[in-house]
């Protein structure tokens, strides 16, 4: 087990300089930077932290206060840009040998004046600085006399806020916010395509889990984020402006990408602005790009012309989609690596899980093979086998995706079924409220058991059984168990299982050098990182904390849902993001790695950046703006997929904007 030799971090002072009874002090932070290079010190908005006892901190604050003034302050108001001139300049006076010990008290005042800043970057980096200050000040005192001098060390330093660390793309959200206060909506969409190529979509779709991690949120109500994302986005499209995005000039290597989802996209689209040629194979029908998005995602909630063009962007790139051809039967994955220099495999998941009830594999008539099946077959405007009472099985957004589906099909009744209480579904709240309003039946707590159907095969009801809510499992929620007696049946003529969905990698030949877990995802190389405890550090999923998407097969990389399992879009743009700046690695130095900025990323992501119980002064406070929606159950009437949620006005869009407290952090590691 590795020791803390100092911490400061959230204001818990733990010393273990003295020596003595070591005082225990465990951080989600790696012992090594990239599973070789020791991390020996971690500094940023809550303090500073000691792994390694012969750390230069006084040299360490200074060039963090220097990185901080020069590459991060804003300058857009007098404390910031003079008070963090003024820490620098007495910070490096003392590592360099000019300083005198009055600049330690001046470094103290300032921290009070730089609580005046206009935003909480400035603010929160002082707080490293006076910890420093106070608990080294010996060591600065040794600088001052003369006695010590600065020693070569390197140093990494990471811009992030709460939001931009908890969304999976990483995207730059408080300057795309603050550009929209400013009524730049285009540099806004510009910052916003830096990390996401599809602002249309997670505009609209994304379950914004950046709005978990806003600190507004500490004050009020979080910053509506992805409604804020898709102002940016429609106000191109009604407007009719050109994207301003250029390729590099055309490159030799050409990249092959299995699957037009999410992942593929991003990854496609970030390979062909550096240039390379990249061929997106795609198993659906032209008009169906998108993956997931266009077969997944009901039109009502991402209008298919709206995420054709975020495609045609990106096939204006230089990119070019190969629809209707489905790897492993229309061409081979050895075929791709022959004909490109590498292979980027994000198929998705498409194949929906069994539920493991009796009946389930008779081939009953109105028992469908699953949710996935169901609304693709909707949205390609083929026969679904659906009747006119309809049960779902399930608690996630696919389910809630099927009921208000069913609907808009023709469905007399539309029940789920979910074996917990509404409370713990995993699907959006605001999806469950829309079923709600449109008339969808809920039966919570309950069980299916067994299909029963008529002696001709037609399915007539499904037997059920009630749940009671015991202890907690391992995920955190309370363990449903079967009440002794409680069984009944609902009626109906279809069962649609939406329980869960695994990706298709039968297209993926044994002996190739590619892996396959039991999950039924695809094997990635990673570094192995562990925590001051000896324990692997994991990603929030289990998975191992910095993925680096190749596989053992020489020139295949794999993401999204085929490398992790069921993800969200904008996690899956994230891996594909990823994914292409580790095979332009690959294709111009013959390696595939983590570079320095992707390793911060993770470490950052694990600490994290969000604290909730942070008390956040705010003297004004303001309501958080809800975009205009259609309501009733009108909307959800036969074959009306017309969109339900309308955005913001531009008004609206900016006065939500004004509501964001711009909460910069910036970190640094000493390795």
């Amino acid at each position: 087990m590795s020791q803390v030799v100092f911490s400061s971090w959230g204001r818990n002072v733990v010393d273990n300089r003295s020596g003595g009874e070591p005082k225990e002090a465990q951080f989600r932070l790696p012992v090594t930077f990239d599973g070789e290079r020791p991390l020996k010190a971690f500094m940023g908005w809550d303090g500073l932290i000691v792994f390694n006892r012969d750390t230069d901190v006084p040299a360490m604050v200074a060039e963090y206060m220097k990185r901080v003034q020069l590459l991060y302050c804003c300058g857009k108001c007098t404390p910031g840009k003079k008070g963090t001139r003024v820490l620098m300049d007495a910070l490096q006076d003392i590592v360099s040998g000019r300083g005198s010990e009055a600049l330690l008290s001046t470094i103290e005042d300032l921290t009070d004046l730089l609580r005046n800043c206009k935003c909480t970057l400035c603010q929160s980096a002082t707080i490293p600085v006076l910890d420093a200050v106070k608990h080294f000040r010996d060591d600065f005192l040794a600088y001052i006399s003369g006695a010590r001098k600065p020693q070569p060390a390197a140093y990494l330093d990471k811009l992030t806020a709460p939001c931009m660390d908890k969304c999976p793309a990483h995207i730059d959200i408080p300057a795309y916010i603050e550009t929209i206060k400013e009524y730049r909506f285009n540099e806004s969409l510009s910052v916003i395509r830096e990390s996401m190529p599809l602002p249309s979509v997670c505009g609209r779709v994304c379950p914004h889990p950046c709005e978990t991690a806003c600190r507004r949120k500490n004050v009020d109500e979080p910053i509506s984020i992805m409604v804020l994302k898709r102002s940016s986005s429609d106000n191109e499209w009604q407007r009719k402006h050109e994207p301003p995005m250029q390729p590099k000039p055309r490159k030799s290597k050409k990249v092959a990408v299995v699957g037009a989802g999410p992942a593929g996209l991003a990854c496609a689209y970030y390979l062909a602005l550096e240039g390379y040629p990249v061929t997106i194979y795609e198993a659906l029908p032209e008009g169906f790009g998108g993956g997931m998005i266009a077969v997944g995602i009901p039109p009502y909630r991402m209008p298919r012309h709206l995420l054709q063009r975020d495609i045609d962007i990106i096939a204006s790139m230089g990119v070019e989609m190969k629809y209707g051809v489905r790897v492993g039967q229309d061409i081979t994955l050895e075929d791709l690596k022959k004909q490109y220099d590498s292979v980027f495999l994000a198929p998705g998941a498409h194949r929906s899980k069994p539920m493991g009830v009796e009946g389930e594999d008779k081939g009953y008539q109105g028992y469908l093979k699953g949710g996935i099946d169901f609304l693709r077959e909707a949205y390609m405007g083929k026969p679904t086998g659906m009747g006119k009472k309809v049960v779902v099985v399930g608690g996630g957004n696919t389910a809630i995706d099927c009921v208000r589906v069913a609907l808009r099909e023709g469905t007399e009744e539309s029940t789920l079924v979910y074996r917990r209480s509404r409370k713990e579904m995993p699907a959006d709240v605001w999806e469950v409220d829309g079923a709600d309003e449109e008339g969808v039946k809920f039966e919570f707590q309950v069980l299916p058991t067994k299909v029963i159907a008529d002696d001709s095969g037609k399915v007539t009801g499904v037997e059920c059984v009630r749940m009671a809510l015991g202890e907690p499992d391992a995920s955190g929620r309370r363990r449903p168990e079967p009440v002794a007696g409680s069984e009944f049946v609902i009626e109906c003529d279809t069962v649609i299982p939406a329980i869960g969905q695994d990706p298709e990698l039968s297209f993926i030949p044994q002996g190739i050098g590619i892996d396959i877990t039991k999950w039924n995802t695809v094997v990635t190389k990673y570094i192995p990182l562990k925590d001051v405890a000896g324990k692997d550090l994991k990603d929030g999923m289990g998975n191992p904390l910095s993925r680096v998407l190749i596989t053992d097969c020489e020139g295949v990389f794999a993401g999204g849902d085929a490398e992790i399992g069921p993800l969200t879009v904008v996690a899956c743009i994230g891996s594909g993001h990823r994914a292409a700046r580790v095979i332009q690695r690959y294709l111009e130095e013959g390696k595939a790695y983590l570079n320095e900025e992707d390793l911060i990323e993770d470490i950052l992501t694990n600490l994290p950046v969000y604290d909730k119980d942070e008390q956040v002064p705010w003297l004004d406070t303001g309501k958080r703006a809800h975009q205009a929606e259609v309501h009733g159950r009108e909307r959800a009437s036969l074959k009306n997929y017309c969109e339900v949620e309308l955005g913001f006005t531009e008004s609206q869009a900016i006065r939500e904007a004004e509501r964001c407290l711009r909460c910069y952090r910036v970190a640094m590691v000493a390795i």
